[in-house]
C-alpha cells in the first residue's frame, strides 16, 4: 500500500449527508460533495491486509478488488482506480450509493478500529469517471446472432443484459413498468438515488450499447395482455428470468382492509412516478402530508418510507421494530467478518430527529388490530390514495413483547393505542410472483422462489434461466448484480458452448 501507517494516522471520516432540515424541502440525492483530500485519506487507511476479507464473500458478493483502488485513489490514480472499479462491477454509481456495504462490515480494520470508508470512495470514483466522460458506449465489436430476452430490469437483469451485450449478443429487456430499473427505478427513493441523472444516465449508455428495453410488456401466460412466456422461450435463443421478489410480507391481523394501509412499496413507487411524471403535481400518489404516519418494519425500506412522509409533510412519525434495539457494537454471537448487526442512525431517522426531535423507533412491539374510525367515515378514494372509498382508518393497537428463550411473549398490560391516518408496511418480501414461471411449468423451493441451482443457474425448462431475488430470495443489490454477471456467463456457455465473461 501507498502510505502502509495510514491506517494509524488518519481516523474514519465518512462524507456527509446534506443537512436534514435542508434536505427535507426536496427530493434531491442526500449526498455532499466529494472532497478529493479526505478521500486520498481515507484511502491511505486501507491496511496491507495478508488476506482482504473486504473481498470475501462476507464482504462484497461482486469480489470488488476493494485494496487496489483503494491505493489508487491515495495516489490520485482516479482513471486506473475506475478501470479496477469496472473489472468486477458494472454499475458502481447504484451501489455506491444503496449498497448497505457489507465489505465495511468485513473490513480487516474494522476489528479493532472504525472500518475504511470503501462506499464513499467507490461512488466518487464512479462519479469522477462520468464527470471526465471516462464512462462511454462500449458496443460489441462482433455479433453472434444469438437473442436473450431478460424478464426484468432490476439490478440483475442489466447486469446481465450488459454482460450478454458484451459477448455480442442481442439481450432484449422486457419490463411490466412504464420505465426501466426495476427497484432501481421505483423501488428506491430519489433522494438516494436520482433516476435521471443516475439511473437513466446509465440506461443511456446500454442503449448505445446496443441492449433492446421494452416497457409496458408484462410476460405471464398470454391472458390479461401479457406476453406469452412459452412463446418467448421458442422466440429466443435462451429467456433469463430475473424478476424479483416482489411477494410482499403481510400483516394479517383485524382491520387489514381499512383505507389507509398500504404496502411500502406501492407508496413509493407510486410517489416516484408521480415525481418523474409531473414533480408530484398530479397527485397519484399516496400522500402523507399532515398525516399520522405509522411504518411497520426496520430496514431500508423502511427508512425509505419515513424519508418520503417526511418530505411529503406528515403530522407525526413512529417507526414500529418487532425486534429489540441492536447493541451499540458487535455481540459475542456476531463476530467479524460477519455483517454487524449493530444500531445504527439512517438518514431518515436523522431526518425524523431533526423534525419532530426524536428518533422514530420504537423497538419490541407487535400490532394486534388496525382501529377504523368510529364516525363512520369512509375513505376519500381518488387518485391521492387515501383509499376506494371503504371504512377508513384512524389508528393501531399494540402490545408490547419480550424475548424469552427465543420467543416473543406479550407483556401483560402493555397493550396500547395509537393515532394513525397512514400505515406502510415494510417487513420484507416473501418470494416472486408466479405468472412467468407457472407459464413456463417451473419448479420451485421451499420458499417458493424460481429453482436454479447456484452458479448454474439453470431451471428445469430447457433454455430457462434464473437469477437474482426471484432465484435467491431478497436480498441486497451487490447479490442482485453478481448473480446477473454470472448467469450471463453461464447462458454465454450455454450458446456458444464456451465463455470468455467473467
Amino acid at each position: 500500500m501507498g502510505k502502509a501507517t495510514g491506517f494509524m494516522e488518519y481516523a474514519r471520516a465518512a462524507a456527509p449527508y446534506r443537512d436534514a432540515n435542508a434536505r427535507l424541502r426536496d427530493f434531491r440525492e442526500i449526498y455532499t460533495e466529494p472532497d478529493a483530500g479526505r478521500l486520498a485519506k481515507q484511502g491511505a487507511r486501507c491496511m496491507d491486509c495478508g488476506v482482504p476479507f473486504c473481498q470475501s464473500n462476507d464482504g462484497c458478493p461482486i469480489h470488488n478488488l476493494i485494496p487496489e483502488w483503494n491505493d489508487l485513489i491515495y495516489r490520485n490514480q482516479w482513471r486506473e482506480a475506475l478501470d479496477r472499479l469496472h473489472k468486477t462491477n458494472n454499475f458502481p454509481e447504484f451501489t455506491g450509493r444503496v449498497c448497505p456495504a457489507p465489505c465495511e462490515g468485513a473490513c480487516v480494520l474494522g476489528i479493532t478500529d472504525p472500518a475504511v470508508t470503501i462506499k464513499d470512495i467507490e461512488m466518487a470514483i464512479a462519479d469522477r469517471g462520468f464527470e471526465e466522460g471516462w464512462i462511454v458506449a462500449e458496443p460489441p465489436s462482433r455479433r453472434t446472432g444469438r437473442r436473450v430476452a431478460v424478464i426484468g430490469s432490476g439490478p440483475a437483469g442489466l447486469a446481465a443484459a450488459q454482460q450478454l451485450n458484451r459477448a455480442g449478443h442481442t439481450a432484449v429487456i422486457h419490463e411490466r413498468a412504464d420505465r426501466i430499473g426495476g427497484l432501481l427505478m421505483y423501488g428506491i427513493p430519489n433522494m438516494k438515488l436520482d433516476k435521471v441523472e443516475i439511473v437513466e444516465r446509465r440506461l443511456s449508455l446500454m442503449r448505445e450499447e446496443g441492449v433492446e428495453f421494452r416497457v409496458n410488456a408484462p410476460v405471464g401466460d398470454g391472458s390479461g395482455g401479457s406476453i406469452d412466456a412459452r412463446e418467448l422461450a421458442k422466440e429466443y435463443d435462451a429467456v433469463l428470468l430475473a424478476t424479483g421478489a416482489t411477494v410482499p410480507r403481510d400483516l394479517p391481523i383485524p382491520g387489514r382492509d381499512l383505507d389507509g394501509v398500504h404496502y411500502a412499496m406501492d407508496f413509493l413507487t407510486r410517489n416516484t412516478r408521480s415525481l418523474l411524471d409531473s414533480n408530484l403535481a398530479d397527485g397519484n400518489y399516496i400522500s402523507a402530508k399532515d398525516k399520522d404516519v405509522i411504518v411497520i418494519g426496520g430496514g431500508d425500506t423502511g427508512t425509505d418510507c419515513i424519508g418520503t412522509a417526511l418530505r411529503h409533510g406528515c403530522k407525526s412519525l413512529v417507526n414500529f421494530e418487532l425486534l429489540p434495539q441492536p447493541p451499540a457494537t458487535r455481540a459475542a454471537h456476531n463476530p467479524w467478518p460477519t455483517w454487524p448487526v449493530i444500531f445504527r442512525t439512517e438518514y431518515g431517522h436523522q431526518e425524523s430527529a431533526a423534525k419532530f426531535g426524536k428518533d422514530p423507533r420504537v423497538y419490541l412491539i407487535s400490532s394486534t388490530e388496525f382501529v377504523a374510525r368510529s364516525d363512520g367515515r369512509a375513505g376519500a378514494g381518488g387518485g391521492n390514495g387515501t383509499g376506494s372509498g371503504g371504512r377508513r382508518l384512524a389508528g393501531i393497537r399494540t402490545v408490547d413483547v419480550e424475548l424469552k428463550d427465543g420467543k416473543f411473549e406479550s407483556v401483560p398490560g402493555s397493550e396500547r393505542e395509537w393515532p394513525a391516518d397512514l400505515v406502510l408496511l415494510a417487513m420484507g418480501f416473501v418470494r416472486p410472483e408466479h405468472e412467468v414461471s407457472d407459464a413456463l411449468e417451473l419448479d420451485y423451493d421451499q420458499r417458493g422462489n424460481y429453482l436454479a441451482e447456484y452458479g448454474k443457474y439453470r431451471t428445469n425448462a430447457e433454455n430457462v434461466f434464473a437469477a437474482g431475488d426471484c432465484r435467491r430470495g431478497q436480498s441486497l443489490i451487490v447479490n442482485a448484480i453478481n448473480e446477473g454477471r454470472e448467469a450471463a456467463r453461464e447462458i454465454d456457455r450455454f450458446l456458444m458452448g464456451s465463455t470468455e465473461l467473467p
